[in-house]
Formats: C-alpha cells, sequence, structure tokens
C-alpha cells in the first residue's frame, strides 16, 4: 500500500465512523414520524437510509409511507420536526466506535493534520463532536451544508488538501461508505475504510478502497509504517 508513503494529513467521516449515531437518528426520526401520524421504524430500516444527508434521509424515510407528491407536500413540516427532535437529542445515544480517541491521538502525535468531513449538517456536526471530545482533534470541519456540494461529491476533499496547501496524493481520506470512497477517488486522494458503519446497505468488500482498517488506532498505525 505505497499510495500511503507521504500521507500528511487525514480526513475523517463522522457516522459510521468515529461516531455510532444511528440511536441518534432512530430517536429524532420516529419523534418527527409521530408528529406526521406515522409510526415508529426501526434501527436496521436507517441505517440503510444514513450517509448522504438529511434530505436524502428525510425523503427516504417518508418514502416508506408516502408517494412523491406527499413527501414534497410535507416535506418542510417534516424537515422542520425532524431538525427539532435531532437537536434536542444530539449525540444522548450514540457512541463512540472502540479506538477513536486512541487512533486520533496517535495520527496527531505522528504530525498528521486532521480534518473532519461529514454530510452531517454543521449545526448537527459542531455540538456532537465537542459532546465526544472530538472537537480538539480537528483543524478543519465541514459538515454537509458546509460548502455547495457534498460527498460523493469531490468538493469537501478538495477543500481540505487547499486549507491545508497540501496535495491530494498527501491526504488520506478515512470513511465508512461508498460516498467517502467516491469522493477520495474523484479527488485524488488515497482512501481507507472501516468495516463497522453504515454503507447503505452494501458490502465493505465492494468498495473501491486502498484498504480496510478495523479501527482508527489500526489506520494510525498503518500509515505511519509507510512513512
Amino acid at each position: 500500500m505505497s499510495v500511503l508513503a507521504g500521507v500528511r494529513a487525514a480526513i475523517i467521516d463522522l457516522d459510521g465512523t468515529m461516531l455510532d449515531t444511528i440511536p441518534d437518528f432512530h430517536v429524532a426520526i420516529n419523534g418527527m414520524r409521530a408528529e406526521l401520524g406515522l409510526g415508529p421504524i426501526t434501527q436496521q430500516q436507517i441505517a440503510l437510509m444514513v450517509g448522504k444527508g438529511s434530505e436524502n434521509l428525510i425523503r427516504s424515510v417518508l418514502a416508506l409511507d408516502w408517494d412523491a407528491d406527499r413527501i414534497e407536500a410535507v416535506f418542510a413540516q417534516a424537515m422542520d420536526a425532524y431538525q427539532r427532535h435531532y437537536l434536542s437529542i444530539n449525540g444522548n445515544h450514540s457512541v463512540l466506535y472502540p479506538d477513536v480517541i486512541a487512533g486520533l491521538t496517535a495520527m496527531q502525535a505522528q504530525g498528521l493534520r486532521l480534518a473532519c468531513v461529514t454530510n452531517k449538517p454543521i449545526a448537527f456536526t459542531t455540538p456532537l463532536l465537542k459532546q465526544k471530545g472530538l472537537n480538539g482533534f480537528f483543524e478543519v470541519v465541514y459538515g454537509g451544508d458546509s460548502l455547495p456540494r457534498k460527498k460523493p461529491d469531490p468538493l469537501p476533499l478538495q477543500t481540505v488538501c487547499a486549507d491545508f496547501d497540501l496535495p491530494p496524493s498527501q491526504v488520506v481520506a478515512i470513511g465508512d461508505s461508498s460516498n467517502d470512497a467516491q469522493a477520495a477517488r474523484a479527488a485524488g486522494c488515497p482512501v481507507l475504510t472501516v468495516p463497522y458503519g453504515y454503507n447503505h446497505g452494501e458490502s465493505i468488500h465492494d468498495i473501491d478502497s486502498d484498504g480496510i482498517v478495523n479501527t482508527l488506532l489500526e489506520a494510525a498505525s498503518l500509515i505511519r509504517s509507510h512513512n
């Protein structure tokens, strides 16, 4: 994996990579559904829908019950309800994956610059990183609404490379889904994937990445071994 030679920075995804946030989504989405007169859905259903931003998530959730016209008619109301519920519980039910803090600490110790790029709205992202003790690791944080386009578009990754004044070949992306890998490939960044997150119900082994790492600590060790 010589593609990791010369890596000087890492761009790390949030949901499904650093935090298991499905329990938060579950509470917020079912709160929204109750307001709209719909019954609750399961965490397993939600796990297949997250990762492509809030608008995509809410449309997918409503499509379980309603056609496109009905969804359009209630979308603004649904989105408002979802955001209200999410902000009220943000982080209360989500948990860090194993070795996330250890992995970030190891990356910092070897001199890597760190950015967090997520499709989660920035208003949800900033307080969540702070609550979980992650905010101090990242020089740059971009949410799904921070820039004109979100992953799998390469723009957020290209923006971090410009922020760090590094070529994409020296900035590794680490994530849990095809969104992360597609964005990295399009940006020209090497990419590592974790096997435990939410990949839209698809196998992590079907993703075009430069390697699967079981934890962020393993990612840190792998990057160090090539540098």
